[in-house]
């Protein structure tokens, strides 16, 4: 046994107890007794000790010292396992543990409060975890800026400037497009009942149309959906609104980004640091690209139309091209995982500025409810109505997750500058949507970014992809054209 089999061996039993830790928090989400709650935070304390200690091991480091890579994917597995192990050392296994137990019990505490409508409620428990995470981001960011450490969790190599660069550059015009759609009349939304056992039927046939493998994962029901797991064992979840199939359909379609990217990675990487997305921005590049630029497409929503009818009968729709306009409605909205393609950046930006804020101790807990309900009336011209529309609607901040909303609108701009890639390599892609055929779509995306796990760093992976340096410029271009057609602007 070599250096490398040594740290190889070791890291992959640390991915092994990752996925079950992983998997504790899937059964929290989806079938955990509520009364369970407090059990399962000390349970999640307790193999995030052992995960902290595994990555922490005083011999990871001799190991790191003279272990030769025997290829590409080795030194890409070094890489991983050297920026791990340096994050790791920094965060004191203590604070570690406490984060996992507080945030374990802060979700189940956010899930209450959001049904109750209650800010004041959740406010005790989301103070201690900001504080907790400004400890850890402190403890990581050794002197540098709080907030750019905690974006290395989700995406290696970004900082909150060039974040907020790109952001900049982004608002001028999704905002002059936003006003000019809505400037426009628009359809209607569908109009229900729409039966959800119906609705998760065709949840089931949309996941599998998009490449899931159910003999390798499984579809349920959330609050919030998501994607957990990798490799052999990749499981989505999805929501249903008896008036609204849009949420289960494109949730389900989502998450199947999500989960084709982890059942794609090629075998030889499984349980090791690189047998898994690159970063969650080229996640969400993936999630958004079979939701939107694919699953939201004219050709796309003229077969799903079709499948409609098939499973609600005649719903009030008189054809394809009034369906997809429907699809496509640009309307006002509180609700950042229901907003269009137009909007959706918008409420990224909102998040990415108060948590930058938050983490960097310029914004307090007690201040938040006000702050998101001020900068919301600013940005989209009315007032939050109730918390759950305000922040209470997104569950990251309750488990922690610091840093991770702005991988979102990173993933869109991802996403965009593949969109183009793909249409140039498939250029029968519409014939083939048309038919419900998603193949070609996702084989390209499966060949040229998801196999490849996270064999190299997010804005390398996507320039190899796309062929061209990752930048807004095909997203926003994009937007303007389809939504300039949809609504008749001038710019169409």
């Amino acid at each position: 046994m070599t250096a490398y089999d040594d740290l190889m061996a070791h890291a992959r039993q640390t991915m092994a107890l990752a996925q079950i830790a992983g998997r504790l928090g899937w059964d929290q989400e989806t079938m955990m007794p509520r009364g369970a709650a407090a059990q399962r935070g000390e349970e999640m304390a307790a193999i995030e000790a052992v995960l902290h200690a595994r990555r922490s091991d005083p011999r990871v480091a001799e190991w790191l010292e003279t272990a030769e890579a025997p290829d590409e994917a080795g030194r890409a597995q070094l890489r991983e396992i050297r920026r791990a192990y340096d994050r790791a050392t920094r965060v004191p296994a203590d604070l570690a543990a406490r984060i996992a137990q507080v945030t374990s019990e802060a979700q189940g505490k956010w899930a209450q409060a959001r049904a109750d409508e209650d800010f004041a409620a959740f406010r005790p428990v989301l103070e201690e975890v900001v504080a907790l995470k400004r400890e850890e981001g402190a403890a990581l960011a050794q002197g540098g800026d709080i907030y750019d450490a905690m974006l290395q969790d989700y995406e290696p190599g970004a900082t909150g400037a060039g974040i907020a660069e790109i952001f900049d550059a982004m608002r001028p015009r999704l905002a002059a497009l936003r006003a000019a759609v809505l400037d426009r009349p628009g359809p209607d939304g569908l109009r229900g009942p729409f039966d959800e056992r119906a609705q998760m039927k065709l949840a089931r046939r949309l996941a599998r149309v998009f490449g899931y493998d159910f003999s390798r994962g499984r579809l349920d029901k959330a609050v919030h959906p998501f994607s957990s797991g990798s490799g052999s064992d990749v499981r989505i979840t999805t929501r249903t609104a008896e008036d609204d199939p849009f949420n289960c359909i494109y949730s389900t379609i989502h998450e199947t980004g999500h989960a084709a990217y982890e059942q794609a990675v090629d075998p030889a990487y499984a349980l090791t640091p690189i047998g898994h997305g690159a970063s969650m921005g080229v996640h969400e590049s993936q999630s958004r690209i079979y939701e939107n630029q694919l699953g939201r497409s004219r050709a796309f929503t003229g077969w799903l139309f079709a499948r409609m009818r098939e499973a609600f009968g005649d719903f009030g729709v008189a054809d394809a091209d009034s369906f997809y306009a429907i699809v496509n409605r640009v309307h006002n909205g509180y609700i950042r995982t229901e907003a269009d393609e137009v909007q959706y950046n918008l409420h990224i930006m909102l998040r990415f500025d108060l948590e930058r804020a938050l983490m960097r101790g310029e914004l307090q807990v007690a201040d938040l409810e006000t702050a998101w309900n001020d900068r919301f009336a600013a940005d989209f011209g009315y007032a939050v109505d109730k918390p759950s529309n305000g922040c209470l609607q997104d569950v990251h901040w309750s488990v922690g997750l610091f840093g991770y909303f702005p991988t979102y609108a990173l993933g869109n701009v991802y996403a965009g500058c593949l969109h183009q890639a793909l249409r140039q390599a498939v250029p029968d892609l519409d014939t083939q949507l048309a038919a419900g055929d998603l193949s070609g779509a996702t084989g390209w995306l499966r060949e040229n970014l998801q196999r490849h796990g996270a064999l190299r760093p997010p804005l390398e992976m996507i320039e190899a992809a796309s062929g061209v340096a990752p930048t807004e410029a095909p997203l926003l271009d994009y937007l303007e054209e389809k939504f300039g057609a949809l609504y008749g602007l001038k710019a169409a």
